[in-house]
């Protein structure tokens, strides 16, 4: 039995430190182990020697710097997971390594509005037949994320009160999907997802405060803080697209006037250029005419990046973050939206904070969500599963 502070306990949280650094990073170096870890240069090599003999990770040649080095990830072996991202009109699943290599990928058009029930017998179909697909055995897989656009309560699990998705508020989108794969299924918001997608795999690696923009049928914020996802006591920190912008403007879907999200999100910005551009002009349409000069479609993205930027000020002035990625169908746009964006944060954002802060575009794309929900199924799994071999034959196995 370990006691605390023995030779035995020091040595298990060692392993932990190591394996943790290592499955959050996806790959790293012994000298980045150590850096990481604070642990001693030889202290690392043993662990790792340890590990590698164990099974749980794989060494492989590389170089940093110039010079020769090992890179240190999982084993392949060691598991696989999965994430679904329930987009207003998409599903989209994927499955990755614990080493950070995605090894299936998928997406489908789907109503999500037309039923909940629905929406969960599309995700279990498709995520049985991608992890089919990677022809690993079902027992492998130690967990699923899962991202849905609406806020989340922390506590109880359930999906909040929702314009956007009337037909789920009050159900517990963890719960239900568990139960179909008999898998631990993690939650969160899409802007969360899309957040950790972007700080793991694209534009916020290497940003320790950053946050993460979306536009799309609605507006949200997924808020880094020293490394870590924010979400606030309730779970719904990030709601930018409810920030007051005008109290005689339009009335919003939460029932307040004025809403960033009444002068930036689809549903209301595409109406002002249907008239000329016909009713079925969408947003990756209207972006691509912009970038083709089309000057109505310039003026209209201009003018929701300079509202962005008056939302992206006041976190600025509250968070201080160093970096905003903007997300969605609106980064494409490029410098046609993040000049507006630049202009407004400089405009009334704090001067020391505007200095400090990069905005810049989302590299992802449309894959930031599922992927983000990739790295919270790494960020919360236990590395004692990894340590004592839980990845059994016996464990439960996707249905």
């Amino acid at each position: 039995m370990e006691t605390p502070g023995s030779q035995s306990s020091l040595h298990r949280a060692n392993l932990e430190r190591v394996v943790r650094a290592v499955r959050m990073a996806g790959s790293l170096t012994q000298a980045e182990i150590a850096r990481t870890t604070g642990l001693s240069a030889a202290t690392v090599s043993n662990i790792v020697r340890e590990l590698k003999d164990g099974g749980t990770v794989e060494v492989t040649p590389t170089s940093a710097g110039g010079r020769r080095a090992r890179s240190v990830s999982l084993s392949g072996d060691a598991g696989v997971v999965v994430g679904v991202d329930f987009g207003h009109s998409h599903l989209r699943v994927a499955v990755g390594n614990l080493a950070h290599q995605v090894l299936a990928e998928e997406s489908e058009p789907i109503d999500v509005d037309a039923s909940a029930a629905e929406g969960f017998d599309r995700a279990e179909q498709l995520v049985s037949r991608l992890v089919e697909t990677t022809g690993i055995d079902r027992s492998k897989v130690v967990g699923v994320g899962l991202g849905v656009p609406g806020p989340i309560d922390v506590v109880s699990g359930t999906l909040g009160s929702t314009a956007i998705l009337p037909g789920w508020t009050g159900t517990n989108p963890g719960e239900e999907l568990s139960a179909r794969l008999g898998v631990p299924v993690h939650v969160d918001n899409d802007a969360n997802l899309g957040a950790l997608g972007e700080l793991v795999w694209g534009a916020g690696r290497g940003a320790a405060d950053l946050a993460y923009i979306k536009v799309a049928s609605g507006v949200g914020a997924g808020l880094v803080i020293s490394g870590q996802i924010y979400r606030g006591p309730g779970g719904t920190a990030g709601e930018i697209g409810h920030i007051t912008l005008d109290e005689s403007g339009p009335v919003c879907r939460c029932g307040n006037r004025g809403c960033l999200e009444t002068f930036t999100a689809a549903r209301y910005v595409l109406p002002l250029l249907q008239p000329g551009h016909g009713p079925d002009l969408t947003m990756p349409g209207v972006v691509q005419l912009a970038r083709d000069g089309d000057p109505g479609c310039r003026r209209v993205i201009a003018d929701v990046g300079r509202h962005i930027g008056s939302g992206v000020a006041n976190l600025c002035n509250l968070l201080n973050p160093s970096r905003v990625v903007l997300g969605g169908d609106l980064a494409e746009a490029g410098e046609l939206v993040l000049a507006p964006i630049r202009e407004s944060v400089s405009r009334y954002a704090i001067p020391s904070a505007a200095r400090q802060l990069s905005v810049v575009p989302g590299t992802l794309g449309g894959r930031a969500e599922v992927l983000g929900a990739l790295a919270l199924v790494l960020s919360e799994m236990g590395d004692s599963t990894l340590l004592d071999g839980s990845l059994s034959p016996d464990t439960p196995a996707i249905a």
